[in-house]
């Protein structure tokens, strides 16, 4: 049998077991009477790779910014949190909203990809925001979409908790992906032509591409139909709607053939019109929904939106007064960039604007004048792609926020948020936006992956009742942390923190006073970010991103490398058959072709920050020597929304450079001094335990309980877990002897 997840308790139940602290039948919690209100339900939305350099709620979006209506309806109905941060990649920030702690407290250092091991993964031990909710107030919870916490089937040796990962991590249902990303583009269109023939991929109409484009052929759909689409007027684009219905397109066709049906390959991924949906059903199922399923064919977005919709409405009919929260991680605006369905942008020449994929369809748009033709095209056409992508996402957050009555939908359009609901919304990104989308004045080289303020710094806005949001339509300028959710999670549903565990070591704070009190002071003195190097059995091949000058050894596919814009220089990729195994060998190979080095992405960064100034502290390997070298930056910061006052932690503003510590002026030296103390002494309280595998802050016989199941081949399966306390992706007796010498370690 299966040991229990967890020895922790809240204020005397047993945390995590159903019916202990809370009373299903009753709707009440275990300190609540039968007439206690019903607090409120919860909607999180989290949008991928959007930093705040993307919205004009907050000040800011370019030159032309997305047409947000949506997303700024939330925002304006609220209360916008101008200086929040969040880690530089999605992983580390998401385990953050559900766990309350650092990174280095969980492990999660960055986004979790198929050699990491369980370590580095959200642990089934930890007291989540679900569980939380569940045992303390009696909410039902769902998790759609991606949330990316643990591995996935990629890496089957590294997954210990399988399909039904959410469900042991406190989810009542789930519909999503384990996976971080879409897959990359199939650019053979389901095996119509040759690999790269079709960037986008779906088949452009011969505007966007004369060459391989075609403007009449049959759509072959996954569920045994097909369209004859040769109606210009009906199907203006008729390769991409098509792959938008989930089909395949046989250019040129004018007739269906069970020969060319057969021909065509449903079974592979093609970015966001597919997906591998994981389902934990709330009955104890699990199910899979592979890419050939017509059920996981289509817009990722749409299918995001549709089961968040369906599941409100079910547990509404189902568990009426039973408050929910539901997790919306939307994939948008994650790489690979691929166009979104023309119906979901506010744009009138929508169909001109996604003509299509690479150089040819990206010269095309700069001769129509949709992307500046003084850029680079590929670089302007990818910013237009991901900007569409944005307003796709918005476009799908006003449908959810109207068919579930959270929002109402005026004569003139826009919306309005109706308290009637009881439901607080949470919007809010994972970390800042990739590279090629940045807009400016933020700076495209520090962003997405790195401590700078274009990779942490992300949009916050909480709309709710009047018992929550009072006087809406307002800035709060002080610090937030994405951590800090973890708390409003916990003060939207009541819950005290007194009712947490002692042996839980939280770094969020709480967020409740400034959505109730206008003028409350600021909470915390300062804020935090890092990003580190997770646990793996064997590093990935290296992988470099020529728009950022940096070689990474963080993704195990070469598809993965290039759909971030990067070249592999694993196995079968610009180094050969065998290529290299790690950034410094890629480096003496540029050196020897007469080409100059990369920079070596940091083994680990980390910064803190106070209302003025910012310090990073950076960790990379010196090749030369085979050891880490030290470095720090320091800057003087602020959130202003005129470009001509923001400043932001570029390379030229570095207060450290050519210059020691003693040389600062003496402000500065007093702010550098404090932030260094603070940080050094932040990163010294890891309370890590060897052994600890349960993480309840104590080695003891439990721990070998624990270690005997995950040891087991018939129960755990003896491969990676968070009792594999050597890290070498086994759990084996090498572990159980770590354990036993640990035994009485960390006693609370």
């Amino acid at each position: 049998m299966k040991p229990s997840l967890s020895g922790l308790t809240l204020a005397g139940c047993a945390l995590f077991t159903l019916g202990g602290c809370f009373d299903s039948d009753s709707g009440s919690s275990r300190d609540g009477g039968a007439d206690a209100p019903t607090p409120p339900n919860i909607l999180f939305i989290v949008v991928d790779d959007a930093g705040i350099d993307q919205f004009r709620a907050f000040g800011y979006g370019g030159a032309i910014p997305a047409e947000t209506s949506s997303i700024d309806a939330i925002a304006n109905a609220g209360v916008r949190f101008r200086n929040t941060w969040s880690m530089p990649t999605c992983s580390p920030t998401r385990a953050t909203f559900f766990e309350g702690r650092y990174p280095f407290r969980n492990n999660v250092r960055n986004a979790i990809v198929s050699n990491d091991l369980a370590n580095s993964q959200v642990s089934p031990y930890t007291l989540t925001v679900p569980r939380l909710l569940r045992e303390e107030a009696g909410y039902v919870s769902a998790l759609i979409g991606k949330m990316h916490l643990t591995g996935s089937d990629l890496g089957p040796e590294n997954h210990p908790l399988g399909d039904g990962a959410m469900r042991e991590l406190g989810w009542d249902y789930f519909a999503g992906y384990l996976d971080g990303a879409p897959y990359p583009i199939d650019t053979t269109g389901g095996g119509v032509a040759a690999e790269g023939t079709y960037q986008c991929g779906f088949v452009p109409n011969t505007v966007a591409d004369s060459e391989n484009g075609a403007d009449f052929g049959v759509c072959y759909l996954a569920d045994g139909g097909h369209l004859i689409m040769n109606d210009l007027d009906a199907y203006p684009t008729p390769g991409r709607t098509c792959v938008e219905r989930g089909g395949l397109f046989d250019p040129e066709a004018t007739v269906y053939s069970d020969v060319r049906r057969a021909e065509l390959d449903f079974t592979v991924q093609n970015g966001y019109y597919t997906g591998e949906w994981k389902i934990n059903h709330a009955d104890g199922r699990d199910e899979t929904l592979l890419a050939a399923d017509p059920r996981a064919r289509g817009y990722r977005t749409v299918q995001e939106t549709d089961r968040a919709i369906d599941w409100i409405a079910q547990t509404r009919a189902r568990q009426p007064g039973t408050p929910w929260m539901l997790s919306l991680g939307y994939s948008a605006l994650h790489a690979p960039l691929q166009p979104p369905p023309a119906a979901l942008l506010p744009h009138p020449d929508a169909d001109l604007s996604l003509l299509g994929c690479g150089t040819p369809a990206a010269n095309r748009l700069a001769e129509l004048g949709i992307v500046d033709p003084t850029e680079a095209a590929d670089f302007a056409q990818q910013r237009a792609v991901a900007q569409h992508m944005l307003e796709a996402v918005d476009h799908e957050i006003g449908r959810l926020l109207v068919e579930t009555g959270i929002a109402k939908r005026l004569d003139d359009g826009t919306l309005r948020y109706n308290p009637d609901s009881n439901t607080v919304v949470v919007f809010t990104s994972d970390n800042g936006t990739y590279m090629p989308s940045v807009k400016l004045p933020f700076d495209p080289v520090r962003a997405k992956g790195s401590l700078y303020q274009s990779g942490v710094w992300v949009p916050l806005a909480v709309a709710g009742p009047e018992s929550i949001v009072n006087s809406p339509d307002r800035d709060v300028p002080h610090m937030v942390n994405n951590t800090d959710l973890f708390s409003l999670f916990r003060e939207i549903a009541g819950i005290g923190e007194e009712r947490l565990p002692a042996s839980v070591q939280l770094d969020a704070r709480p967020v409740m006073p400034y959505l109730t009190e206008p003028d409350h002071e600021a909470i915390r003195d300062t804020n935090f970010s890092e990003l580190g190097t997770n646990f793996s059995a064997d590093p990935a091949p290296p992988c470099v991103i020529p728009g950022a000058n940096v070689c990474v050894e963080i993704f195990p596919q070469q598809g993965v490398c290039e759909d971030q814009s990067g070249i592999w220089y694993g196995p079968g990729g610009a180094a050969g058959a065998d290529g290299f195994d790690s950034c410094c060998a890629v480096n003496d190979y540029r050196v020897s072709q007469g080409e100059d080095p990369v920079k070596l992405f940091p083994h680990h960064q980390s910064t803190l920050r106070d209302e003025h100034y910012k310090l990073v502290r950076i960790s990379r390997l010196d090749c030369a020597t085979d050891t880490f070298i030290d470095s720090e930056e320091f800057y003087e910061i602020n959130e202003s929304p005129d470009p001509l006052t923001l400043k932001l932690d570029r390379e030229d503003q570095d207060l450290l450079a050519g210059k020691t510590p003693d040389q600062l002026t003496a402000t500065e030296q007093t702010h550098y001094a404090a932030l260094s103390n603070g940080l050094t002494d932040l990163l010294a309280g890891d309370s890590a335990c060897p052994g600890d595998g349960n993480d309840d802050g104590r080695v003891d016989a439990t721990d070998l309980e624990q270690w005997a199941w995950w040891a087991d081949p018939d129960q755990g399966g003896g491969l990676s877990s968070w009792y594999d306390v050597n890290l070498d992706g086994v759990t084996d007796t090498a572990d159980r002897d770590l354990i036993e010498a640990h035994l009485g370690a960390c006693d609370l």
